[in-house]
């Protein structure tokens, strides 16, 4: 019985009903999304503490298209089934923007 809380879209059929030790695309796709996270990850420190402009830009540019990339590549992901999310319960979705809604009222600037 499906998850009605996932949401998904039916996968593609490509891949083998048997999983072997060979990566097949959905392997590869994973693996090129976790590591689009990483250096996402990676650059935003980098850019955040480049102490020369022309590196700063430069960084900021990979940083852009690395995020780009891992955006991409979830959507291939998403499309062919291969990526699924929760979805989650309407009230802990009110508990938390209660929550966090506060805080505004902290912000230097209003």
């Amino acid at each position: 019985m499906p998850n009605q809380n996932q949401i998904a879209n039916p996968q593609s059929g490509q891949l083998p009903q048997i999983k072997g030790p060979q990566m097949n695309d959905r392997d590869f796709l994973n693996d090129c999304l976790a590591t689009c996270k990483y250096l996402t990850d990676s650059l935003n420190v980098a850019v955040r503490e480049a102490s020369h402009q022309q590196l700063y830009n430069d960084m900021l540019q990979l940083l852009n298209e690395t995020h780009q990339s891992a955006r991409e590549v979830y959507n291939l992901m998403f499309q062919k089934g291969w990526y699924k999310l929760e979805a989650e319960e309407q009230q802990k979705l009110q508990q938390a923007y209660q929550q966090f809604s506060g805080y505004s009222s902290q912000f230097p600037y209003q």
